[in-house]
């Protein structure tokens, strides 16, 4: 089977399916529809608040918990078949594993690039539109380099589910650690100083430096020991690695 045939097939599967399609809406609604609702709570100073307020920290959190619909899509769109048997098939169909698997991962990637750009886009409007006078706007120096970086974390995160995915042979696997990973050492280990030095390196909490998420860089509490850009550069690493990983086991364990 040729490549374009076989970017053909993971096409079909990926729009024949719908729960893939449920959870992209959803993840973009979660993103959405959150980020209104930190605006409008934070449209308003509380007299505790810190007066050193980051519009794109109101902006952009809602996407640590919009990301977990993306990495399901991601785990499913990659993992799916090993649940339903039907790896056998197209394997049988497809027997280059690397053809097979680039396919796969190229299909479900450009996917939840278009509509990562999409979601950040209309999340960043939509907070600004809530969060008033205290928004910002395209214009401003460190937002577009949020824009994009968050555009390119929501991306790679799910590249990094894939591989994750491919390497366990299991969705339910798969989300059950990368839910909890995401989630709960995002918003629990993540927030816990001293645990810093090491859950610093996480691909969640790279990601968050250059969107803004990461706490005050003066507070020495929440300082990275790198920049943004930098930071970006730990997640794609986890990606490549869990990529990488995922074609091994592919290419040395049978369906």
């Amino acid at each position: 089977m040729s490549a374009a045939a076989v970017l053909t097939a993971e096409w079909t599967k990926i729009r024949t399916l719908r729960s893939t399609s449920w959870l992209l809406l959803l993840g973009c609604a979660l993103c959405v529809g959150l980020a209104a609702l930190f605006g409008f709570s934070f449209r308003t100073p509380s007299p505790t608040e810190s007066a050193h307020f980051d519009p794109l920290f109101a902006t952009f959190y809602s996407l640590t918990l919009g990301q977990l619909a993306l990495v399901a899509f991601a785990v499913l769109a990659v993992g799916g078949e090993y649940g339903s048997g039907t790896i056998r098939t197209s394997l049988a169909a497809v027997p280059r594993r690397g053809v097979f698997y680039g396919g796969k991962v190229l299909v479900a990637a450009l996917l939840v690039a278009g509509v990562s750009l999409v979601t950040v886009l209309v999340t960043f409007f939509v907070a600004q539109a809530t969060l008033g006078p205290r928004g910002t706007t395209l214009g401003t120096d460190g937002v577009p380099q949020a824009i994009i970086g968050a555009w390119l974390y929501l991306t790679l995160i799910c590249l990094f589910a894939m591989g994750v995915a491919t390497m366990l042979r299991s969705s339910a696997l798969s989300l059950g650690i990368l839910i909890p990973l995401l989630f709960l050492g995002g918003q629990g280990l993540g927030n816990v100083p001293k645990l810093k030095t090491v859950t610093q390196f996480l691909p969640d909490q790279a990601g968050w430096v250059i969107m803004h998420l990461a706490g005050p860089p003066d507070d020495p509490r929440w300082a990275r020991a790198y920049g943004a850009w930098t930071g970006l550069g730990i997640v794609a690493l986890w990606a490549a690695a869990a990529l990488v990983g995922g074609y091994l086991v592919l290419r040395r364990r049978d369906a």
